[in-house]
Parts: C-alpha cells; structure tokens; sequence
C-alpha cells in the first residue's frame, strides 16, 4: 500500500472527524452562549407531546425509492441504449442518477406528508 492509497482513508477519516467536531464545538458554544443570556434549558429537549413520524418510517420509505428510481433508470437507459442509439456511457449513468434524484425527491415529499398526518 503507496502513500497515496493510505492517504484517501485518512482524508476521509479526518473529514468526517472534523465535521463532527465543528457540529458539537459549535453546538456547545451556542448553548453556552444562551445560558449566559439566562434562556430557558428546555429548548435543548424536544418534547414528549410532539409526534414524530418514526426514523424507520423514513428509511425505508426513502430507501426503497432510492432503490426503485435504480431499477427504473437503468430500464430506462437500456431502452435509450438499445431502441434509439444512445451510447450507453451516457445513457447508463445519466438516467441512473436522473431517476435516482426523483426517487429521492418523492421520498422527501412523501416523508413531509407523513409528517403533517402524524401531527
């Protein structure tokens, strides 16, 4: 393993430990800013009495149209592929991302649906 190879997972490593690292510094910060304002501590606590749309819920509403906006871009791009002459390095990854993005935008708005009706 080259130092190049070894560099990629350390990057990434360090990416997502920095990410985390600025979310709870500044989170500490903006608490602590607050108290020192005298607000009141329970804004830090969600409530018992709001319902919220279950975190499985969401997954799997949101996976499942991830993976059914796959399925259906790559028939799409066989279609465009092999019916009207589209090269298929363009047609395969354009159309799989394509319908994944609407997957996942139905999956969103779905998920705000639910949202309102458990409220």
């Amino acid at each position: 393993m080259s130092f190049v190879e070894a560099l990629i997972p350390l990057s990434i490593f360090g990416c997502i430990f920095g990410i985390f690292y600025l979310f709870i510094t500044a989170r500490n910060k903006e608490r602590m800013s607050l108290i020192d304002k005298g607000a009141d501590a329970s804004i830090f606590y969600s409530s018992k009495a709001k319902r919220v749309t279950p975190v499985w819920k969401v997954f799997i509403l949101n996976f499942s149209l991830l993976l059914m906006g796959i399925g259906s871009g790559i028939f799409i791009a066989g279609i465009l592929h092999y019916s009207l002459g589209v090269h298929g390095e363009v047609a395969y990854p354009g159309t799989i991302f394509f319908m994944a993005g609407i997957g996942l935008f139905t999956g969103f708005t779905m998920t705000k649906n639910l949202d309102k009706q458990e409220a």
